[in-house]
């Protein structure tokens, strides 16, 4: 079956999660209500700063109690332990119909993976791979790029995070990121020397979604 366009939509800089959060919503409810009325769309944005955890019981990636840490926090329904959001990274949120691609959510993952790794080495940083056993995006063993994903009614949501500037890790210093456990977290400034806004290497990763239609 062949795959449809995918819309790609820059939202901005500084975008409240419970903004993007209802964005993400309304189109997965569309997407179920009218799948071929609604193109598959990949929306792209940096997000003022705030911390993000799935609904599980444990929080212990929280490496203080909410109302201590320096950024709001949201409890969203997605897989995985906490996250950060903020300036300086790039977040991803496709809305796609993975109907369509096979009902295969591994398969789903390593693709954003790839697209990860295809657009970071185009921007000098070959090294990036995955990691066994772990989702995401690692140069060596630091971490690049996290991925946490929802689905409902086969139709996908929430994403995936770049950290573009080193100041898109200062957030991460009040959690464990992804729960695991004395992991590093670098960007793409860290690792090449060189400035990269995150609008830039969105570019970057809208011409691959759509080149790979994935």
């Amino acid at each position: 079956m062949q795959r449809p366009k995918l819309h790609v939509e820059w939202l901005g800089r500084d975008v409240p999660y419970a903004d993007a959060l209802t964005k993400q919503e309304a189109l997965v409810d569309a997407k179920i209500r009218a799948p071929d009325a609604v193109p598959d769309t990949l929306l792209l944005l940096e997000h003022a700063s705030v911390y993000t955890i799935g609904r599980t019981p444990d929080r212990s990636s929280l490496r203080q109690t909410e109302a201590l840490l320096p950024h709001p926090l949201f409890t969203i329904a997605r897989g995985g332990q906490a996250t950060y959001h903020g300036p300086g990274q790039l977040v991803g949120y496709p809305i796609l119909d993975l109907a369509r691609r096979g009902r295969d959510l591994h398969r789903y993952l390593r693709a954003l993976e790839e697209v990860l790794i295809t657009a970071l080495a185009t921007h000098g940083i070959a090294a990036a791979a995955r990691r066994a056993g772990l989702t995401g995006v690692w140069v060596a063993d630091r971490k690049i790029a996290s991925i946490g994903v929802g689905v409902r009614r086969w139709i996908s949501f929430h994403g995936f995070a770049v950290n573009v500037t080193r100041a898109a890790l200062d957030g991460f210093l009040s959690i464990t990121p992804c729960g695991i456990a004395g992991v590093t977290m670098t960007s793409i400034e860290n690792e090449t020397g060189h400035a990269l806004s995150p609008h830039d290497f969105a570019q970057t990763v809208a011409d691959i979604c759509r080149a790979q239609r994935f």
